[in-house]
């Protein structure tokens, strides 16, 4: 059963009020009623005059005298008479509270809408947020009451994290920038150093390893710069023909079959590209000999990519989109890649407002498809 929203609890809440204090009402009413209208038997005995004339305490309307005999029958009529006066009473009493406990919940219902407008607020500035855009804050007008602080409390709390991330992508960018021209520097000393005639062998085979790490290096550190671009968000969008980025990166991989249809998205067409490349590179690289690799460009998904492959515990698909995550030990081996190639993806496909999604193939392989809007 769903448990009530907080909107539904407030509307229960003045409802039931209303309700209560209208049945301690009517039950008030109703006793005040009763001990007002005269007892049938005294008001039959004032009027037969067995009652003392200086009696003060009771006030009852002055009738003529009833004939003995007719005694018994004005009793049973003012008893029938009080009782449906106050059975009169309690009915149209109890109807008229039941409309105004309607209307009352109707009321509250609306009531509890606009109290709860601000928190409503709050929700969606909340959902909206993510780590590559904490621009959006909920700036609440009004009196400063609890919700306003509550409000100006999350906005706060939102700066603090703004200028946190901020700091954590420019030292990502900004190291990454640093640490590529001593690499390009060490890799041309490198080159030229093996470029002599007199190099041992076993020279040459340690500068073929440095060169092989520096260049590890360097894609780690293109992949770092492409992860902090992609998760400051998107300052601008372009139109973007994801079918043509496909088709145009297929060329540079043998054995990719690609179906596309004409396929446009607002974006940046050199992260989108980055993400094509990458899907593809990564089912290039880990498919098996006489294997498949598929790429499809459609409406919904926007991009799927399937290969086939060593087999793929489903439990550490998730994983594969961490940074520096390569899931089984035939991936953990592998010395060609950076380990970002699925956490860019990832990460451009929701700098774009969409996301990137994997699982295993009961065969062997990966299917991996993005959705963007």
């Amino acid at each position: 059963m769903r448990p009530l929203s907080v909107r539904g609890k407030l509307t229960a809440l003045y409802g039931g009020m209303f309700a209560l204090s209208g049945i301690v009402l009517l039950v008030i009413v109703y006793l005040l009623v009763s001990q007002a209208l005269p007892s049938p038997t005294r008001f039959a005995d004032t009027s037969m005059g067995q009652v003392p004339a200086d009696d003060t305490s009771q006030k009852s309307p002055t009738v003529p005298a009833l004939p003995e005999q007719n005694f018994a029958q004005v009793i049973q009529s003012l008893t029938a008479y009080r009782s449906s006066t106050l059975t009169t009473l309690l009915v149209q009493s109890g109807a008229a509270l039941l409309i105004t406990a309607v209307l009352a919940v109707l009321l509250g219902w609306f009531v509890a809408r606009r109290v709860l407008r601000p928190l409503h607020d709050i929700t969606d500035t909340a959902r909206r947020l993510g780590a590559e855009d904490l621009t959006r804050r909920i700036k609440l007008n009004g009196p400063h009451d609890e919700l306003k602080e509550l409000a100006d409390t999350f906005d706060g709390m939102l700066d603090r994290l703004s200028r946190s991330f901020d700091s954590q992508h420019r030292f990502v960018a900004n190291a990454s920038h640093e640490l590529r021209t001593p690499l390009a520097l060490q890799r041309t000393l490198i080159e030229v150093a093996l470029l002599a005639d007199d190099v041992p062998p076993e020279t040459r085979l340690l500068g073929s390893r440095l060169l092989d790490t520096n260049a590890r290096t360097e894609r780690v550190l293109d992949g770092l710069l492409i992860l902090a671009r992609s998760d400051r968000g998107l300052s601008d969008r372009v139109p973007v023909r994801l079918d043509h980025l496909v088709e145009t990166a297929a060329k540079d991989f043998d054995g990719v079959e690609v179906r596309t249809g004409p396929r446009t998205v607002a974006g940046d067409p050199v992260l989108l590209e980055r993400l094509v490349v990458n899907l593809i590179d990564n089912a290039v690289t880990y498919n098996h000999t006489g294997g498949w690799v598929r790429v499809e460009v459609a409406d919904t998904p926007a991009l799927a990519v399937s290969n086939t492959g060593p087999q793929i515990d489903p439990e550490t698909v998730p994983a594969l989109f961490e940074p520096f995550h390569r899931g089984s030990p035939d991936r953990t081996g592998d010395t060609k890649h950076s380990g970002l190639g699925l956490s860019i993806v990832r990460s451009v496909a929701d700098a774009h407002g969409g996301r990137a999604d994997a699982r295993s193939r009961p065969d062997g392989g990966l299917d991996v498809t993005v959705w963007l809007p």
